[in-house]
């Protein structure tokens, strides 16, 4: 999924977006320590996708507080 995809998403799609990344991740790792995981890139993509979610929630908290406080 990309940036601009993830913007137009609403807050409650991103809500399940970073709870699915976060789930992804802990069996990621899971399988990692047990050596069962066979691309490694695929840990390290999980988390930037959670990054960019996360910046996107950030993001729009920050415009609806600058909406607010004008």
């Amino acid at each position: 999924m990309k940036i601009k995809e993830m913007r137009d998403l609403s807050q409650e799609e991103l809500n399940t977006q970073v709870a699915d990344a976060r789930k992804e991740i802990v069996s990621l790792r899971f399988a990692h320590s047990l050596r069962k995981l066979e691309s490694t890139a695929k840990l390290r993509q999980t988390k930037k996708r959670l990054a960019q979610l996360l910046t996107v929630i950030t993001e729009k908290s920050e415009k609806t507080e600058a909406k607010g406080s004008k």
